[in-house]
């Protein structure tokens, strides 16, 4: 599964790949795993376009439980089975975009 996280201030971040050992989207569709890392010059988003961002290997996510609040179509029981999800960088709130209703 392909997990991908534009939220850079985020401590599970590593080059846009999400390192969290489970991740949990609660019922607004925000990651509920996030946790910043305090570290501000983690933030690249004012440097995208200049210069290709450098990405890390897809993770193998059988050891990896990801948990969904939400009414999705990719939730089965309270797991994604989704191929992959795509968490943005809205404002301040890391919300899920693989999200799609029923």
């Amino acid at each position: 599964m392909d997990i991908r996280c534009r939220k850079t201030k985020c401590k599970y971040n590593d080059r846009y790949t999400c390192k969290a050992k489970n991740i949990l989207i609660g019922q607004g569709d925000l990651c509920e795993t996030y946790e910043d890392s305090g570290d501000k010059t983690r933030d690249v988003s004012k440097k995208i376009f200049r210069k290709t961002p450098q990405y890390a290997p897809q993770r193998d996510t059988n050891k990896m439980k990801i948990e969904c609040e939400n009414n999705c179509l990719f939730n089965r029981k309270g797991r994604c089975i989704a191929n992959g999800i795509t968490i943005n960088d809205i404002k301040e709130k890391p919300k899920c975009m693989t999200i799609l209703g029923k």
